[in-house]
């Protein structure tokens, strides 16, 4: 058994999900250590408001180079693979300046629709926000296909002490919530910022899968990967709409308290997706895109990374359902006992979604973006029609949420099975 470990953790695909793993694993344990500091000092009503704008934010980011980022892994030469990178980042650009130009025109307008008189003239953020996730993504990307998952550990763990030592610093001063919406703003940026000082200091790994690879223009390569702007995008948009709308919907039926609780339950929970799933999943991207090119079972790959995720990702997920409210109320405090009641449903939600990581990246090395898109308006109409059930017909929040949880547990675990007979085609 020792030496299977040992064999284990020879192989360079493990080792880079280490390395990320290891830049996550510092970046939480330090959220995890100060958050019970950070609740105290800003409490449930910051934390709602927070909660709106995030919500808001996650829905505008996928547009915000219209996922043409993900692309850069996929071709196989490196010169085709920075056309991409500088056509997302002009797509980047344009979309800052087209969201300032409808904010300063329909301001009063958004701000009625999703009810977010609490955040008001916080909104003039959402450009910055777009052009940092932007620039994020892109820079996330390279490091990606250049096979330098140190630089990702690395810009991880200090964005996450410059990102939560400064919300604790400001917190002792002006324990407010437009402090923790401007950390926010400024966080992608940050990392991204990070990112690039690192990577000027190392030499990138060149991963040319073949060297007679086809030079195109930028023209031509928008045009090649169209399936990104035309299917992944608004998959992404509709997704993140659906998986943010319980706090927008929360605010408006219960307050920013119960937001707050939603939205402290979701980033507990996203935990080990961001420790294990996206350090799997970032690794696996370009493993994929390189067993397509090579004619690799892609069946059995895929396969075999969700049963990993699945083996590490048990136990902590079943101890949030069984102790969640007195895990939150110990932790946090006592105010916070409500939030661990919904912990317990998010946590369906939580797992499925790390669960399908190997299976979503998947998709654009399988050609079957346009699926995912139909897939995910079937699941979110599901999703949302869950969550107006509880809150509408049942009057209830935790059965909104638990409703909401069962859903999504379902139909991630739907996406899965069928991403995986697809790929049999394939192979």
């Amino acid at each position: 058994m020792l030496n299977r470990i040992k064999s284990l953790f020879k192989k360079k695909f493990v080792q880079n999900v280490f390395i990320v793993a290891s830049g996550a694993v510092g970046a939480q344990a330090l959220s995890l250590l100060l958050s019970p500091i950070i609740t105290r000092l800003y409490g449930p009503e910051a934390f709602g408001v927070l909660g709106t704008f995030t919500a808001l934010t996650r829905i505008v980011i996928p547009i915000a180079a219209l996922t043409y980022p993900v692309a850069i892994v996929l071709p196989k030469n490196d010169s085709n693979s920075k056309k991409i990178i500088k056509l997302s980042f002009l797509i980047t650009i344009l979309m800052s300046v087209m969201s300032l130009f409808i904010l300063l025109v329909f301001k009063e307008s958004v701000i009625s629709l999703f009810n977010l008189e609490d955040i008001n003239n916080l909104i003039f953020l959402i450009p910055l926000v777009i052009f940092f996730a932007g620039l994020m993504q892109i820079t996330v990307q390279w490091v990606i296909r250049t096979n330098q998952f140190f630089i990702n550990a690395k810009s991880e763990f200090y964005h996450s002490v410059i990102a939560n030592f400064s919300k604790v610093g400001m917190g002792l001063f002006f324990p407010v919530a437009s402090v923790l919406v401007v950390i926010q703003t400024f966080a992608q940026g940050i990392r991204a910022l990070l990112i690039i000082l690192f990577l000027r200091k190392n030499k990138p790994n060149r991963i040319n899968f073949s060297s007679d690879e086809k030079e195109l223009t930028m023209k031509e390569i928008a045009k090649k990967h169209y399936d990104f702007p035309l299917y992944r995008a608004p998959e992404e948009l509709i997704s993140t709409l659906s998986q943010n709308l319980p706090v927008l919907l929360l605010t408006s039926f219960f307050g920013p308290a119960a937001a707050g609780f939603y939205s402290i339950g979701r980033t507990v929970l996203s935990m080990p997706s961001r420790l294990i799933g996206k350090a799997i999943g970032d690794v696996f991207y370009p493993r994929i895109t390189e067993a397509k090119h090579k004619g690799e079972n892609l069946n059995k790959l895929i396969k075999k990374a969700t049963l990993t995720l699945a083996g590490f990702g048990f136990l902590p997920f079943s101890i949030i359902i069984i102790f969640g409210p007195f895990l939150f109320s110990f932790i946090f405090g006592e105010d916070w006992v409500r939030a661990g009641e919904y912990a317990r449903w998010i946590a369906l939600f939580s797992f499925s979604t790390y669960l399908n990581q190997p299976a979503i990246k998947s998709l654009p090395v399988l050609s079957k973006q346009r699926f995912h898109l139909f897939f995910t308006i079937f699941r979110s109409v599901a999703r949302i029609g869950g969550l107006l059930i509880g809150l509408i017909i049942f009057k209830n929040d935790l059965v909104a949420v638990a409703l909401f949880g069962i859903i999504s547990m379902i139909t991630n675990l739907m996406l899965i099975s069928i991403i995986l007979k697809m790929s049999k085609r394939i192979t």
